[in-house]
């Protein structure tokens, strides 16, 4: 019985990564929006750990005040930690391609009385806002599901302001983990200059600024 159970101990982690290994390589080829039925599964104790909701929008940069983009907001936990750092003056914006996902955003701004969240379904190919309107955009988690990202960048480099930044949250527990040299690429790509990198490979936030060109 103790054998087996060793053998047991022994053969889980490698059971977790053939299981992560097999959905990296599914999301690969194939890119589509997380299910909204796994939205509570992802926002799980060893995320909140790795990525502490009360830290993450310092770790982007979120200032009082601030009008703020979030791209792709799971469950929302991060959008209420996010509404709260901008306050009363300022406003967040959460999209989504899911509708479901935008519903959970709504029921949990709600249950908790946070007021300046509005959550919408939107294409991030073509964002229904004008030039300008954001001081910052961040994806946690979130940019490696997009099939066509430097649709994207372009997209989110319009929206903000020209002293907007535009952040970027990784971990290597996510299958679609993208190392940040490639972030790093497809933003520089976009006119984005790295403004300051902060974690370490297993973690890590990008946080870039709008490379301003004079016709802007």
């Amino acid at each position: 019985m103790l054998q087996t159970l060793i053998y047991l101990l022994l053969a889980l982690p490698l059971l977790v990564l053939l299981l992560h290994t097999t959905i990296r390589a599914i999301r690969y080829f194939y890119k589509f929006p997380m299910p909204q039925i796994l939205a509570n599964l992802i926002d799980n104790p060893l995320r909140r750990k790795i990525q502490p909701p009360h830290e993450m929008p310092l770790r982007h940069g979120i200032e009082p005040g601030m009008t703020v983009l979030e791209v792709g907001p799971g469950n929302g936990r991060y959008t209420l930690e996010t509404a709260r750092r901008v306050g009363r003056t300022g406003k967040v914006v959460a999209i989504d391609i899911e509708p479901k996902m935008i519903e959970r955003v709504r029921q949990r701004a709600q249950a908790e009385g946070v007021t300046q969240i509005e959550a919408k379904v939107a294409d991030v190919y073509d964002l229904p806002f004008d030039d300008g309107t954001f001081d910052a955009v961040y994806l946690i988690t979130v940019i490696s599901e997009i099939p066509q990202p430097e649709r994207a960048l372009r997209e989110f480099y319009r929206v903000l302001s020209p002293a907007g930044t535009l952040a970027f949250s990784e971990m290597l527990t996510d299958p679609d983990y993208p190392r940040a040299s490639t972030l790093i690429r497809l933003a520089t790509a976009a006119n984005f200059r790295l403004k300051r990198k902060s974690g370490n490979f297993f973690a890590y936030t990008l946080v870039f600024e709008k490379q301003v060109n004079s016709e802007d």
